[in-house]
């Protein structure tokens, strides 16, 4: 029997009280200033490499992270700066390792895809589609051995959905009973194809669930309201009934793939973007609903917003205050054979010379 939607289960949900509320305003300005900060210094050539930015999908990472509980895990695939964020992680300690340097958060070599803070429980980006996945659930396997009542959140994007390594993941996610929730941050394009030209699904992907007789449901990006219920249910369900779940949000990113996709005002329209951007933004819609309920004043509201970008400005002026990792260092933190001085690290070679 193929399982249900979401919707069609009897759900709890836990209230959001007007602090988480205001909390996930302010992690989502948070977000939205530190990757506008962070292309400016891209821009700049303070930074190489790739630089995937979460700008107009906030409401995503700030709203499923404040529903997550201290034992809870989280990983991400390449557009992970908002989950990171959202997770704690200091933004100068994610500015500096945007920009190769050693305060970054794995000591400036990691870059975009790094971002890791095991004392958080967040376990970074991946590069490669789906890669997180299996890892997700790998971690799941572990707290339900330990016996510890907690989930692993795992946050991926629509093209990691056709790759082979998640459908097994699936399979055994459900039938080990894991207690994983699977995030599909559906913003209609992996890279530059969409989702029509790539797979051949239902009207939700999410639905591909069923397959596995896993629970699954959708909302959009908007009704961050709705993100908290769906996710809380998943994570209950995940760690009282060790039950994984397949959740597809649908969102839009306003820029491309990453900063250099100078080609996503032509694989889309502009009028698209700004469409979104001008009517349908979840942080300026979030806001004033904020202010409709009477949770926040419209001078808090602006406060917040000053108070995220002060923070996102502070965090390039503190990375810039160390160096860049010498070569010894780039060494450092590769084999722990070398680390340790281990008689293996004296056998054969272990760096090119």
């Amino acid at each position: 029997m193929l399982a249900a939607s979401l919707s069609n289960t009897q759900t709890s949900g836990i209230p959001m009280t007007p602090e988480t509320k205001i909390h996930i305003l302010r992690t989502m300005w948070r977000i939205r200033r530190f990757e506008q900060k962070a292309v400016r210094h891209y821009a700049n050539g303070e930074m190489a490499g790739w630089l995937l930015l979460d700008i107009g999908q906030e409401s995503i990472a700030a709203t499923v992270r404040a529903a997550m509980l201290p034992d809870d895990h989280s990983i991400s695939g390449p557009r992970g700066l908002g989950h990171a964020i959202a997770a704690g992680l200091p933004m100068s300690s994610i500015m500096a390792e945007l920009m190769g340097l050693t305060s970054g958060c794995s000591k400036g070599k990691g870059g975009m895809f790094s971002l890791f803070a095991p004392d958080r429980n967040h376990w970074g980006c991946h590069a490669i589609a789906a890669a997180q996945t299996p890892l997700a659930a790998g971690l799941a396997f572990a707290l339900k051995q330990k016996s510890i009542p907690a989930a692993s959140v795992c946050f991926m994007g629509e093209g990691a959905m056709n790759q082979g390594v998640f459908h097994e993941t699936l399979n055994l996610a459900s039938l080990f009973n894991l207690p994983v929730v699977f995030i599909i941050e559906n913003n209609g394009f992996a890279m530059g194809t969409s989702e029509e030209r790539s797979s051949r699904s239902p009207a939700l992907i999410a639905q591909r669930a069923e397959a596995y007789n896993m629970d699954w449901d959708h909302c959009t990006d908007t009704d961050i309201q709705l993100i908290h219920e769906k996710v809380t249910t998943a994570l209950d369900r995940a760690r009282t009934q060790h039950r994984p779940t397949l959740l597809e949000i649908s969102t839009m990113r306003y820029y491309g793939f990453h900063v250099a996709d100078a080609s996503h005002k032509k694989y889309r329209t502009a009028e698209s973007i700004d469409h979104k951007r001008n009517h349908f933004d979840p942080l300026t819609l979030w806001s004033q609903q904020l202010i409709t309920e009477g949770h926040l004043s419209s001078t808090q509201a602006e406060d917040i917003d000053a108070q995220a970008k002060a923070e996102a400005i502070q965090s390039g002026v503190l990375a810039k205050t160390s160096p860049p990792p010498t070569i010894p260092e780039i060494q450092q933190d590769v084999y722990w054979e070398t680390d340790q001085n281990s008689p293996a690290s004296h056998i054969g070679h272990h760096f090119f010379q």
